[in-house]
This record gives C-alpha cells, structure tokens and sequence, in this order.
C-alpha cells in the first residue's frame, strides 16, 4: 500500500491523516486482526514524527478500531459478531435522523447523488468490490454533510463506516452489486420530499448488517 506524500498529511491535521491512512490499511487487510502497529514503523513510513502516529492510534482506540495491551502495544481488536451486530444501528439511526435533517435542502444535491450513483453502477459492472465500498459511502456522506448538523457528521465519521462495512463484507459476504439499485430509489424519494425517505434509508443501511 503506498503511503500518501508528507505535502498531503498537512492539508489537515497530521493525526487525523494518519488515522484514515491506518484505517485503510486495516480495511485493505495490510494489518490483521490480533497484528501489533508499530508506531515508529509508521512514523519512519509516512515521514512524520511519533507524536501524530501516537495521537491516531489514541483516536483508533476510542474508536474501539485498535487496543493498547501493556508492555505489548497497539494491536488491530480482534473484531466480533456482536461489534458489527451494534455498529449498524448506531449509524442507521444517525443516517435517519440526517435525513430528516437534509431533506428540504436535498434538491440542490441530486446531481451530485446521481453522480455517485452513476460511478457506483459502474464500479458493480466491472466487479470492483473496493471501489463499490467506497462509492457506497461517499452517497451516503453526502446526505450526512446536506444535514448540516457538524456535530452529528463528527460522530459518523467517528464510527469508521469504511472499515466496519468491509468488515461486514468480509465476514458474512454481504452482496453490495445492488446497492445502486436501492439508491436510485433513495434519489427519487428525495426528490419527491417523500416523508418517508429517512425510514427507507434506515433500512438501507440495516441491509449491512449481519
């Protein structure tokens, strides 16, 4: 896996590159569950101090991602049935409420939700399981960002959506060739300010679940 340039880590705060660079190494299965992060290992790789590297293995493990064992360091969480049967909810519930949010403002981003859409349709034609992961995820952002709410974009940012969906692909096969399908539908319900959207997209993403 290529690590992004040092120019790149300084567009925004260095530990918050650094974290999504470690969560695509765990989603990317670089790291494995049980695997020790090296710290000074990553700091050397990236070109960056240790205390960055320290701050997003900090910010990893409130995020129930990593645990510290003394005298051992930063290991991947061997991840269980139970945390994806509890991740799931969580964001379903906050992708409901962003959609109540969002829905008298969305009619100024169905461009940008087609486009997703029309990439992620693409991506499940030629097979690309990565890239329909992430295009899945950038429609789903969009809606959360048109709420407006930063306090409830924080926290679903804060859940590791990424991981925890390649997690759910990994471990129980989860067909994701549709999605695009019921996010077409998603659109036509936002354009149409039915009511019952926030609830159609609560199901939605409960479809992730195991």
């Amino acid at each position: 896996m290529n690590a992004p340039p040092t120019a790149q880590l300084l567009r925004t705060g260095l530990a918050d590159q650094i974290r999504e660079f470690i969560v695509e190494g765990i989603s990317a299965g670089r790291w494995e569950p049980g695997e020790r992060i090296v710290e000074r290992r990553i700091a050397t790789e990236l070109g960056v101090s240790q205390g960055p590297v320290r701050e997003a293995l900090r910010q990893l493990e409130a995020q129930r991602l990593i645990e510290t064992l003394p005298n051992r360091g930063a290991r991947v969480r061997a991840f269980t049935e139970q945390d994806l049967g509890e991740i799931f909810p969580v964001r379903a519930g906050l992708e409901r409420t962003a959609a109540e949010l969002a829905l008298p403002r969305l009619a100024g981003r169905m461009g940008a939700l087609e486009e997703h859409n029309r990439l992620l349709a693409e991506a499940a034609a030629g097979d690309d399981l990565v890239a329909q992961m992430r295009l899945s995820i950038a429609f789903h952002r969009e809606i959360v960002e048109t709420a407006g709410n930063r306090l409830l974009m924080a926290v679903w940012e804060g859940l590791g959506i990424e991981l925890w969906t390649t997690l759910s692909l990994r471990l129980h096969h989860t067909e994701i060739y549709s999605k695009s399908a019921e996010h077409a539908a998603l659109i036509e319900a936002f354009r149409r300010q039915d009511p019952d959207a926030p609830k159609m997209l609560h199901d939605h993403v409960m479809n992730y679940a195991p």
